[in-house]
């Protein structure tokens, strides 16, 4: 049988030198590669440690450590982990650390606890465990630090990406077992064959897995655009986001909140 963790752990090793050079490009061209969403809801960040959970090749890592944050990037892929690495000591981020883990077990092998915990664009739907994610979270925060997430919004999940922007359920909004599918990249690479597997959840999922570990969300927000292109029929925005026309100001594509120790 296969495992889906195991599966996801090749699959994202097959592109990560290529979301490598795709973000040492861009890195070199500008200072950070967050949102400004992003940087306006992280707001002053000078001094703070942070980790980074699934942090991919560290192109957000390095942005953040750019922001003045001492940074720890985790990831479950040793290519990942590899070409952050690369990727920090090519623009001088020496103080930059890089765990390779799975998220869901990074409180067996990782024991510090931080400022900002920080997790974005397109990271839930690789975790099989929500329950088990939101525990690690918790174990990774001080008393006075928060968890920062931003991702896409649930509802917009359920969509069939190939027919937007007509509205056609591909992904049902309760369904539990995971989605197999046979490509991975395409946003920062070529898509290439490699089988991996997601999950669906619930926003009411998402809130209460993290209450359930003593957590209080200070705030919840909802936007009308992506932070990637999906498909012709999107629009760039000044702010870098991309926007379905036929859905601006009618549908949730992306979420994020802050949650702290109660």
């Amino acid at each position: 049988m296969t495992d889906p963790i195991e599966a996801n752990r090749r699959t994202w090793g097959l592109i990560a030198e290529d979301h490598y050079n795709t973000y040492k490009a861009q890195l070199a061209q500008k200072e950070s590669l967050l949102s400004e969403v992003q940087k306006q809801e992280l707001g002053d960040i000078r001094g703070k440690s942070l980790i980074h959970l699934q942090c991919n090749t560290g192109a957000d890592t390095v942005s953040l450590a750019r922001m003045g944050a001492t940074v720890t990037g985790v990831d479950l892929v040793p290519e990942n982990i590899h070409y952050a690495r690369k990727l920090a000591a090519d623009f001088g981020i020496d103080d930059a650390r890089f765990i390779e883990s799975n998220v869901l077990e990074i409180m067996n092998v990782h024991h510090e606890t931080y400022d900002i915990v920080y997790t974005t664009e397109g990271v839930l739907c690789w975790l099989p465990d929500l329950s088990l994610w939101a525990r690690n979270v918790r174990a990774l925060m001080k008393e006075d630090g928060y968890l920062y997430l931003l991702d896409s919004h649930p509802f917009f999940m359920m969509w069939d990406e190939e027919k937007l922007p007509e509205l056609e359920v591909r992904y049902p909004y309760f369904l539990k077992p995971a989605d197999e599918d046979g490509w991975i990249g395409g946003y920062a690479s070529e898509p290439k064959e490699g089988v991996n597997y997601s999950w669906m959840y619930t926003m009411g999922e998402i809130i209460t897995a993290l209450s359930a570990v003593g957590l209080h969300i200070e705030w919840l927000h909802e936007f009308d655009w992506l932070y990637y292109r999906l498909g012709d029929n999107m629009v760039k925005q000044a702010d870098g986001q991309w926007l379905m026309p036929e859905h601006k100001d009618k549908l949730p594509y992306t979420f994020s909140l802050k949650a702290t120790v109660r």
